[in-house]
């Protein structure tokens, strides 16, 4: 088993402890009403999407979401979290340093043991969800289900399609496909994009990532009998029939959307293994991006 099938499957157990802790870590998580930007790099940014997204929904106070290098200098903020399993990717520490003393920051780290531990001013430590993989699974989920519970969104329910999402079959006739598309609603948007790059990194898959109104806006055209299209979250009205029209495979989301995103994660390793390719060590990627002065 790879490094990366080991993490993914230990998710359910790592959300689980994630739950367990918000309480503990809600002093350096953000108050109802504060004005925020989530920030990350790659898989980060797409949960830093995911959360800003909740946030809003639940009227629990503005929140962006941010490419760490793409913060917009001047904007006012309460809090800046930074998620960075690493605590080393350059992007998200210039940025700490730029905006330190003007606004309060919070990391949420798997390392304590590196430079975001004196980066940021406070620290949400989830050392027991840390991975030696490149391809990042259950690290940002488990931020996601501590971000989650903060809101009091998490509930049991997740947890349980987490396990289903490790242990059953995955939809059939998907390894063999030649284009992945992945669509969302709402917070789900982040967890399709994520889904996207996971097939990129993992399997050199051809992957598109949209929101699931804007599919028919022009990517429905490159749909074929080739291609499949994964909802995560509830469909809009017709799009299923509409895909399906078009010869191409609808896999319908069912569970948690949290929990969808952990079947692709396991898609992603299948269709490695099908192309004869090695998961844990993906095509020009290192576990983190540290850029040279």
């Amino acid at each position: 088993m790879s490094h990366v099938e080991d993490e993914l499957n230990s998710q359910p157990e790592c959300w689980t402890r994630a739950a367990q802790e918000a309480g503990r870590y809600a002093d350096a998580l953000p108050d109802a009403g504060e004005r925020v930007a989530v920030v990350g790099c790659g898989t980060s940014y797409f949960m830093a999407q995911a959360v800003a997204a909740l946030r809003e929904a639940t009227g629990q106070g503005e929140t962006d979401a941010f490419a760490a290098s793409e913060f917009p200098r001047g904007r006012s903020y309460d809090r800046v979290v930074a998620l960075t399993r690493s605590g080393t990717t350059t992007e998200v520490l210039d940025l700490l340093g730029k905006v330190r003393g003007g606004v309060r920051t919070t990391a949420v780290t798997a390392d304590p043991a590196t430079p975001v531990a004196t980066a940021a001013d406070d620290l949400v430590v989830l050392d027991f969800a840390d991975e030696r993989s490149v391809v990042q699974t259950r690290f940002a989920t488990t931020a996601l289900t501590l971000l989650r519970a903060h809101l009091g969104l998490h509930t049991e329910a997740a947890v349980a399609d987490a396990r289903t999402a490790v242990s059953a079959p995955l939809p059939e006739g998907l390894v063999d496909r030649a284009q992945f598309t992945f669509l969302g609603r709402g917070w789900t948007v982040g967890l399709a994009n994520e889904a996207g790059l996971k097939m990129r990194e993992a399997s050199l898959s051809w992957t598109e990532a949209y929101p699931a109104m804007e599919y028919r806006h022009g990517p429905i055209s490159i749909t074929t009998e080739g291609t499949a299209t994964w909802m995560l979250g509830e469909a809009p009205a017709g799009l299923a029939e509409q895909v399906r029209a078009t010869g191409g495979h609808w896999v319908e989301g069912t569970l948690d959307p949290l929990a969808e995103l952990v079947r692709v994660q396991r898609l992603a390793v299948a269709v490695a293994a099908h192309r004869g390719l090695d998961p844990d060590r993906p095509r020009h990627l290192t576990r983190s991006v540290i850029l040279a002065p």
